[in-house]
């Protein structure tokens, strides 16, 4: 019997620089803010269009290589898995939060597209995250800011 699939397939913009932190034992994990849109048709014929915001996590190799090609404006694909998340905030509140877990990304548009203006002179196009460390790098990373 199947254990199940847990797989999620994004293509947006950045909405931010990538935020970079390290884990103890100095494994890489980039966060990025991604915007999907989507346009539709309401009853009187008007266009409407919704935007999502996506939390998404690169841990390793992965997380160096989004750190450093990614910039505010760009726009990738990403595969990856859901994850949701509670805590307890300052407050004593439990806070959720949803997050994608990357495995795999794909640089879309030119190069120096984005806010930054870097074009790089080795830009790969492809990226998989083999590593299955990000896994695990929760216990490793200690951190008391909310992930929001």
């Amino acid at each position: 019997m199947a254990r199940g699939i847990n797989k999620v397939i994004l293509v947006g913009n950045l909405g931010n620089e990538p935020d970079i932190k390290y884990t103890q034992s100095g494994m890489t994990i980039t966060n990025i803010s991604l915007a999907t849109s989507s346009k539709r048709k309401d009853r009187e014929g008007n266009t409407q269009e919704r935007t999502e915001w996506h939390r998404v996590k690169f841990f390793g190799k992965l997380g160096e290589i989004a750190a450093e090609y990614l910039h505010k404006g760009s726009q990738c694909y990403i595969e990856g898995a859901i994850r949701y998340d509670k805590f307890t905030g300052n407050d004593g509140q439990d806070r959720y939060v949803t997050e994608i877990i990357a495995d795999q990304m794909h640089m879309l548009g030119g190069r120096g597209e984005g806010s930054s203006g870097i074009t790089p002179q080795r830009r790969p196009a492809k990226v998989r995250n083999n590593d299955k460390a990000y896994a695990y790098a929760g216990d490793d990373f200690h951190d008391d800011a909310p992930p929001f």
